[in-house]
């Protein structure tokens, strides 16, 4: 793996990094510039303007210039119809992949974020970019808003997944697709922040064979709160908004369904080690 270009660090994380009015002033920063009418339909030029927010203004948690290439390669060589991501934040990563959707082929890019101020802040900046025939928008929770769109017949099938939310919700949000049959062999998941600052459920799960998920599941106790493995930091990160986090214990998912599963090593927009967890599900047994 290349070192990490340092020249391209984002500002340090700070204790509060997000949900303080920052994501507003980016907005304002980026439609401040003065060459903003050349900035209007280029996707690219969107993202150089969030990067230097982010790199001389303050922090951004976005997925970032390293891994992004992960999955913009990915989505080449895939080439999804249809691609989900689970976490929106400000845009970055579905204006980067939208746009990479798009020039791969694929028709629809659905962006689900349940804070209506950040949704609507990736409403802004996609309409900037010139990507809102390709990007969907969808406010609510992650659970709720897979359902609503699976209902409606807006979504059938789910070509790639990139998961980059709540991180105790990987693991039920995964199985919630699996049981609506939403993921199938021939999906892949692309899952951000599995090693900074890590998610040891998700991993167990997508690197488990169908025997070891079959009997986790004869094991499982039903439980509501996130698993026992996460920080408190990283259990309560959104309590400022939405309180305690209660998670669906009633999903249990497809454990027929066979995984491969790999990490992608990489950094952090800010240079620290991170990466990217691929999973692809490969087929089912009987």
């Amino acid at each position: 793996m290349a070192e990490f270009d340092k020249t391209k660090g984002y500002q340090a994380q700070e204790d509060v990094f997000f949900d303080d009015g920052r994501e507003i002033e980016l907005l304002h920063f980026v439609y401040g510039k003065p060459d903003i009418e050349d900035v209007r339909g280029s996707p690219s030029r969107v993202l150089q303007a969030i990067d230097e927010f982010a790199r001389t203004k303050k922090y951004l948690m976005n997925v970032g210039e390293d891994k992004g290439r992960i999955v913009t390669d990915l989505i080449a060589e895939v080439k999804p119809q249809t691609m989900v991501e689970l976490g929106g934040y400000i845009g970055y990563s579905c204006i980067l992949f939208g746009d990479a959707v798009r020039k791969a082929g694929g028709k629809r890019y659905f962006s689900l974020e349940r804070n209506p101020e950040f949704a609507a802040v990736i409403a802004s900046l996609v309409d900037l970019a010139g990507l809102s025939e390709v990007v969907k928008v969808i406010v609510g929770s992650s659970d709720v808003s897979i359902k609503r769109l699976h209902y409606s017949g807006a979504l059938q099938h789910i070509d790639l997944m990139f998961l980059d939310h709540y991180k105790p919700a990987y693991t039920t949000d995964l199985k919630l697709c699996e049981e609506l049959k939403l993921v199938t062999p021939g999906s892949v998941m692309a899952a951000d922040n599995v090693i900074k600052p890590g998610n040891p459920p998700y991993l167990e799960y997508v690197r488990s064979s169908v025997q070891e998920k079959r009997q986790a599941l004869e094991k499982s106790e039903a439980g509501s709160g996130p698993d026992a493995r996460f920080k408190d930091r990283t259990a309560n990160q959104y309590a400022k908004r939405q309180g305690q986090e209660k998670l669906d214990a009633s999903v249990k998912g497809n454990p027929n369904l066979v995984y491969e599963s790999k990490l992608t090593n990489s950094f952090e927009p800010t240079g620290e080690p991170d990466g990217v967890e691929i999973t692809r599900c490969v087929g089912e047994e009987k």
